[in-house]
C-alpha cells in the first residue's frame, strides 16, 4: 500500500492507552481543563500477535505481548516521531521511553516480530536493521513468542468466558454481585464509556463487565446513530501492520437496544467529554481494584473503582466529584518547599526543551526558556491550588453502599460545586426551599414531654423556670415517624410504639440539642395547602443527643453506638428511632436543609429495612384497646372503681397534666385511661395567681413518667381521687412544700400520708412561699371554706409605646426578662444586604424583620398588606407592616425587609393593646376625637414614664392579632407611678371622655369604680371643658339593659 512521507519531527506526550502489543495512544501533556489532542501510533515495522475479537480467540502470546507494552508505557511520558502514514490515515512511528526505543524493547523481549522485507509495501522504520538483529537474538534465546518450551504457545492463549468475546446474554450479574459483594477484585479497565462507567476485565477469569460507579453519575456522552454492535476492546488488531482492519464490535447492552429504536444522534451533555477524559487519564488500561456493591434495577453492576496514583489508593468516584490537582513536588529533602521543588523540576527540563526546539530547527536560547519557566511556575502555582470539581453528581440511591466518610465527602463536594457553579453546575439554579438553616443554637436540658416519635419538648437549662421560653419544642431533623392523629382518627401503624420507645428512654433525661434548620409547614395539612386555605407555622428541627442512655430491652448494638465525627457528646436519638424501625428518613430535595448526620440516618434505615424492623416489617403491631374513662359518666366510672381498688397500688403513666392537681393517667394493667386528682389537695384555679406555675411545676415533675397510684374514691364528675407516687415520693407533698397548693381539712383522715402533707404545707407557710407570701399566722382563710369573691386584680408595670384613637393604646411590660431577651437578640443581629427579588416573598400575616423609618432600627413586624400581584417585582415595592413589639404601623419598601431568624420567630409580640376602663373616648373621626388622642399622647408618651396598669377586664372578641388595633384588649386603670394620678380620671377632667353607664346588674367592684370617677366628670361639666363646652350631651350609644327573661313554663 502506498504511503505518504509525513515526518513531522519529534513530539512529547503521555501514553494514555495501550490497545495491543504494537499500538499506543499518546496525548499531549494536559494544560488546565482543555482536553488535549491525541494520536494513535503503531510501532513501525513490527507486528504483535492479535487479541481475540468477538466470537474468536487470542493468537498465541497476544495477551502477554499487550501486557508487556502496557506495563512498560502506560501513563509515562514518551518522545515519538511519525515515520510514515498510510493512505487510510494510520500513523506509524518510533517511540522513545527516556533514551530507549520502545519497539526495540518489544522485539528484544520476543513479543513482536519484524515484518519481512517482502511485506514492506510502505516505508520502513529507520531502525529496521537493528530490529532484525534483536529479533534474531530473541529467537535464539527463546524469549516471548519464540519460547521453545513445550506447550508454551497453547498455554499463552486465554480461556475467555463468553462475556469477553461479546456474548454476555448468559452472564448472571445479580448472582455474580451477590457472590462477590464487598470483595476487592483485581481488574484492568479496557474502556471508559463515560466519566462514571467503565468496562473492565475481572482477573484472573477475564470476565468482561460494565461497572457503574457507586454514588455518582457523570454527564452523558450522548448517543451515536444506532448499529447492531458497539465499539469494544482492541481497536488496533489488523491483518498486517500497515493495513487497517475493521474496528471490532461487542454486543449491545439492554439500554442500547432500547435506544436503537431511535437512530437520531444525541450530542454529549455539557462536560461529558471532560468527565470521560478525567476518568481515562487515571484508569484506562490501568490496574484497578473493583469493589462490587450490588446491582441496579436493570441488573447493571454498581461498585467502587480504586486506582493507585503512585502514592496511595484513591476512590475514582470521589476524585470525579472532588479533585484537587496535586503539585509537582520533587522530594530532594524533608524540608523542601513546593515552590522550590517546582523550580528544580523546570530547571531540570530546560536543557531537554532546548534540545527539542533545536531538533525542529528553532533557535531558542536556554535563557529565554528559563524566563518562560519562571512565568509558568507562578501560573502553575496558582492553578495547582484550584479546586476542580463538578464532573459528576451525587446519586443517593446507590450512595448507601459507600462508606460513611466517602458518602459525606462526595455529597459535600457536590454541594460546594453547585454553590460555586463549577463546570457541569455552571447554570445551576437551586430550587426554592421553605427551610432555613439555624446556626449556633446549641443548648442542654431535660426532656419534659414526648409529643410523638419524632418530636419532643425540652426544658432549656439556661432559661429560668416559669419563663415562656423555658420549654422548647424540638422536631428531630430529617426523620418522620408514623402520625398519631387526633382522638377521632385511628393512628398510623407503630405511631404509639414510636412514642413509647422515646418516652421510656428520654423522659426526665439530660440531652444535648443542636438546632439545625426551621421549616414553614401548612397547619391544615397537604389538603388545605392544595386548596390554598391553610395557615402556616414555623417548625424548628434539630439533632438530640442522649448524654448517658440506659440499655433498654429492644435496643440493638447499632442504636446505642455513637456516630464518629465531631458530634456533641452522646447518642443520636434520631438514629436510635430509625435503627429500631420506628421512623423513616426524609428524602430531602436539593439544597434543602437537613440533619448534619443525614448519612448516618440513611445507614441506620438501610439496616432496619434489612432486618425488617418495625414499620419495615410485613406485620401489624399488636392492637391496643384502651377504655377512655375521662369523658365517661359518673355512673360508669363508679362501676369501674372496684377494679382499681383491688390492688393497693397500681402502676400508671401520666399522659397529661391538666392542672397542678389534676391529671390524665393511663393504667396499662386495666387497659384504661382515667382522670385523676390528688385527694384533699387543691391548686389555684385557672386565671388565679400561681395557677400556671403549678401546672408547669407538675409537668416537670411527673409528665409521662411511670408512677404508682392508690385510688380512694371517685367524685360526682367522674374524677378518681387518691394519692400518687413517683420514685416512691408522694407528689402531693412535693406540690404543697413548693407553696403551690392548699391542703383541705375535709376528708383528711382517709388520706394515707396525711401527716406528711400537713408537714409539707406548714413548711411552705413558714417560708411564705408562693400562695403563702402574704400569710400571717391566725389570719388565713380556713381550708375548706369558700374564698371571698373579690379576687386581687393583676397589676402590671408598663410603658406606653403607641397611642391610637378611641382611647386605645399599646404598652410594653417593664422589667420582663422576655422583653430584654428579645431586645438583646435584635441588637446582636448582623443585617446583610437586601434580598434578591424573588428569593424572599413575604405574605400577609408573615413575621419579618423591618427597618423602622424614624431611627433605622430593625424590629419584628407582621405583614399587614402586600403589593398587588403574586410576587415582588422591584426593590421599591411597598409593604404595610405592624411592629408587634411596639404597636405602631407604617409602609416600608421591600429593601427594608429581611427574613426573621427562627430563634425569635415563635415569641409572642411584646406590645399589648389596652383601653382605658369605665370611660368612653371619641374615635378620631368623631368630635373631640383628635383632641382626645393628642391629650392622651401628651399624658403617656414623650419623656419615658412608668405606669401601673390594673387590669379590670379582658376583651377577646376581636380574635387574633392581624394588625394595629386587633387582638385581645385589656381594659385597664392607668396610673402614673411618679405623679400617682389616674389617666382615666385626667381624661374625664379634661372633658375628653365620659363615664360608661352604670347598670344595676353590674358587679359591685364595677359600680364602686364608676362612682369614684363621677366627681371628675362633674368637674368637667361645671367648667364646660372639652365635649361639655355646650352643656350636657346625650349619647346614642349608651349600653342598654338586657332583655327581660321569659318566664319558664311547663311543657
Amino acid at each position: 500500500m502506498a504511503a505518504t512521507n509525513q515526518s513531522t519531527g519529534w513530539l512529547r506526550g503521555i501514553v494514555k492507552a495501550v490497545p495491543s502489543g504494537d499500538t499506543l495512544v499518546i496525548m499531549r501533556n494536559p494544560k488546565g481543563d482543555v482536553i488535549p489532542p491525541e494520536k494513535t501510533i503503531t510501532l513501525s515495522s513490527i507486528i504483535a500477535p492479535r487479541l481475540a475479537r468477538r466470537g474468536g480467540t487470542d493468537e498465541p502470546f497476544a495477551w502477554d505481548s499487550r501486557e508487556y507494552l502496557r506495563k512498560l508505557c502506560i501513563g509515562k511520558e514518551v518522545a515519538f516521531r511519525v515515520d510514515y502514514t498510510a493512505q487510510t490515515g494510520r500513523e506509524f512511528g518510533s517511540v522513545f521511553l527516556g533514551d530507549k526505543c520502545v519497539e526495540m524493547l518489544v522485539v528484544s523481549q520476543g513479543w513482536a516480530k519484524v515484518k519481512e522485507q517482502g511485506q514492506q509495501k510502505i516505508e520502513a522504520s529507520p531502525y529496521l536493521t537493528e530490529l532484525m538483529r534483536l529479533e534474531e537474538q530473541a529467537k535464539q534465546q527463546g524469549l516471548g513468542k519464540w519460547s521453545k518450551a513445550s506447550g508454551a504457545s497453547e498455554a499463552s492463549i486465554r480461556n475467555l468466558p463468553p462475556s469477553a468475546v461479546g456474548d454476555s446474554a448468559n452472564f448472571d450479574t445479580v448472582r455474580f454481585a451477590l457472590e462477590n459483594k464487598g470483595r476487592s477484585l483485581p481488574a484492568i479497565v479496557e474502556q471508559v464509556r463515560d466519566g462514571s462507567t467503565v468496562r473492565v476485565y475481572l482477573l484472573p477469569e477475564f470476565q468482561f463487565v460494565q461497572v457503574f460507579m457507586t454514588g455518582i453519575q457523570s454527564p452523558s456522552m450522548g448517543r451515536k446513530p444506532a448499529t447492531e454492535t458497539v465499539a469494544q476492546a482492541d481497536p488496533s488488531s489488523h491483518e498486517q501492520n500497515g493495513e487497517t482492519a475493521a474496528e471490532p464490535r461487542g454486543q449491545m447492552t439492554s439500554a442500547q437496544r432500547v435506544a436503537a429504536v431511535d437512530s437520531t444522534e444525541v450530542a454529549p451533555d455539557p462536560f461529558g467529554r471532560e468527565a470521560k477524559h478525567f476518568t481515562e487519564r487515571r484508569v484506562l488500561h490501568r490496574d484497578v481494584r473493583i469493589v462490587l456493591e450490588g446491582t441496579d434495577k436493570f441488573n447493571n453492576l454498581i461498585g467502587s473503582v480504586y486506582y493507585n496514583d503512585g502514592t496511595e489508593a484513591k476512590n475514582l468516584a470521589l476524585e470525579l466529584v472532588t479533585n484537587v490537582r496535586a503539585l509537582w513536588v520533587v522530594k530532594l529533602s524533608s524540608n523542601i518547599s513546593k515552590h522550590d521543588a517546582l523550580v528544580f523540576y523546570f530547571e531540570w527540563h530546560v536543557d531537554m526543551l532546548h534540545q527539542l526546539y533545536c531538533m525542529d530547527g528553532c533557535e531558542v536560547s536556554a535563557e529565554s526558556l528559563r524566563s518562560l519557566m519562571c512565568f509558568v511556575i507562578h501560573l502553575f502555582d496558582h492553578l495547582c491550588c484550584a479546586n476542580l470539581q463538578g464532573l459528576a453528581k451525587y446519586v443517593q440511591w446507590s450512595s448507601t453502599n459507600l462508606e460513611e466518610k466517602n458518602r459525606k465527602e462526595i455529597k459535600a463536594a457536590e454541594i460546594e460545586a453547585k454553590k460555586k457553579r463549577i463546570r457541569m453546575w455552571t447554570n445551576y439554579v437551586p430550587p426554592p426551599s421553605d427551610s432555613k438553616a439555624i446556626h449556633d443554637q446549641n443548648f442542654t436540658g431535660k426532656v419534659v414531654e414526648v409529643v410523638s416519635g419524632d418530636c419532643i419538648i425540652v426544658a432549656d437549662d439556661s432559661v429560668p423556670f416559669g419563663s415562656p421560653l423555658a420549654e422548647r419544642r424540638v422536631n428531630l431533623s430529617s426523620i418522620r415517624a408514623p402520625l398519631l392523629r387526633s382522638q377521632n382518627e385511628r393512628p398510623e401503624s407503630y405511631a404509639r410504639d414510636a412514642k413509647e420507645f422515646l418516652r421510656k428512654r428520654l423522659i426526665g433525661r439530660q440531652v444535648n440539642v443542636s438546632m439545625e434548620y426551621s421549616r414553614k409547614v401548612p397547619v391544615g395539612g397537604q389538603a388545605a395547602q392544595a386548596a390554598g386555605t391553610a395557615d402556616s407555622r414555623v417548625m424548628d428541627f434539630g439533632s438530640v443527643f442522649l448524654v448517658s442512655p440506659l440499655k433498654t430491652e429492644g435496643d440493638d448494638a447499632t442504636s446505642m453506638q455513637s456516630i464518629a465525627g465531631g458530634q456533641p457528646a452522646g447518642y443520636n436519638v434520631a438514629e436510635m428511632v430509625v435503627s429500631n424501625g420506628y421512623a423513616r428518613v426524609v428524602r430531602h430535595r436539593e439544597f434543602e436543609e437537613r440533619s448534619n448526620y443525614y448519612d448516618a440516618l440513611l445507614t441506620a434505615e438501610a439496616k432496619a429495612n434489612a432486618s425488617k424492623k418495625g414499620i419495615h416489617s410485613q406485620k401489624e403491631p399488636p392492637a391496643q384497646h384502651i377504655q377512655d374513662l375521662t369523658n365517661a359518666t359518673a355512673k360508669r366510672t363508679k362501676d369501674f372503681l372496684p377494679f382499681l381498688q383491688r390492688s393497693r397500688r397500681l402502676p400508671a403513666i401520666v399522659e397529661y397534666v391538666l392542672s397542678g392537681h389534676r391529671f390524665k393517667l393511663l393504667i396499662p394493667r386495666e387497659t384504661c385511661g382515667i382522670a385523676f386528682s390528688f385527694s384533699g389537695v387543691r391548686c389555684p384555679g385557672r386565671g388565679e395567681p400561681y395557677a400556671d406555675e403549678a401546672l408547669a411545676f407538675m409537668r416537670r415533675k411527673i409528665l409521662q413518667r411511670d408512677v404508682e397510684i392508690e385510688v380512694e374514691t371517685v367524685d360526682r364528675t367522674g374524677t378518681f381521687l387518691g394519692s400518687l407516687w413517683e420514685s416512691k415520693t408522694n407528689m402531693a407533698a412535693v406540690l404543697l412544700e413548693a407553696g403551690l397548693a392548699r391542703l383541705q381539712t375535709f376528708g383528711l383522715d382517709r388520706i394515707p400520708d396525711s401527716h406528711i402533707l400537713s408537714q409539707a404545707e406548714d413548711s411552705a407557710k413558714r417560708q411564705k412561699l408562693k400562695i403563702w407570701e402574704n400569710y400571717v399566722e391566725g389570719q388565713e382563710v380556713p381550708n375548706g371554706t369558700p374564698a371571698p369573691q373579690n379576687r386581687e386584680k393583676e397589676v402590671l408595670k408598663v410603658v406606653v409605646t403607641e397611642v391610637l384613637g378611641g382611647g386605645k393604646f399599646y404598652v410594653q411590660t417593664v422589667g420582663d426578662q422576655l422583653v430584654s431577651s428579645i431586645q438583646q437578640q435584635l441588637a446582636s443581629l448582623e443585617i446583610g444586604e437586601p434580598p434578591v427579588v424573588g428569593s424572599f416573598n413575604p405574605k400577609k400575616g408573615d413575621l419579618v424583620l423591618a427597618q423602622f423609618s424614624a431611627d433605622n432600627s430593625w424590629n419584628r413586624a407582621m405583614i399587614v398588606n402586600v403589593p398587588r400581584g403574586a410576587s415582588v417585582q422591584t426593590q421599591k415595592d411597598e409593604f404595610e407592616v405592624f411592629y408587634i413589639d411596639y404597636g405602631n404601623q407604617e409602609i416600608v419598601p421591600y429593601n427594608c425587609l429581611r427574613p426573621l431568624p427562627p430563634s425569635i420567630h415563635s415569641v409572642p409580640g411584646l406590645a399589648q393593646l389596652c383601653s382605658l376602663a369605665f370611660i368612653k373616648i371619641p374615635s378620631l373621626d368623631e368630635d373631640y376625637g383628635q383632641e382626645a388622642a393628642e391629650y392622651l399622647s401628651e399624658l403617656t408618651l414623650g419623656i419615658p414614664r412608668e405606669f401601673r396598669a390594673m387590669i379590670e377586664e379582658k376583651d377577646t372578641s376581636t380574635g387574633k392579632t392581624k394588625g394595629q388595633g386587633t387582638g385581645t384588649v385589656l381594659l385597664v386603670t392607668l396610673v402614673n407611678v411618679e405623679a400617682g394620678s389616674s389617666v382615666n380620671a385626667a381624661m374625664l377632667k379634661a372633658g375628653l371622655a365620659r363615664l360608661e353607664k352604670r347598670n344595676r346588674w353590674d358587679p359591685s367592684e364595677r359600680k364602686s369604680a364608676i362612682d369614684n370617677l363621677v366627681e371628675f366628670q362633674e368637674e368637667a361639666k361645671r367648667s364646660r371643658s372639652g365635649m361639655w363646652e355646650y352643656g350636657d350631651i346625650q349619647s346614642d350609644e349608651e349600653d342598654s339593659a338586657p332583655p327581660a327573661r321569659k318566664a319558664a313554663g311547663k311543657r
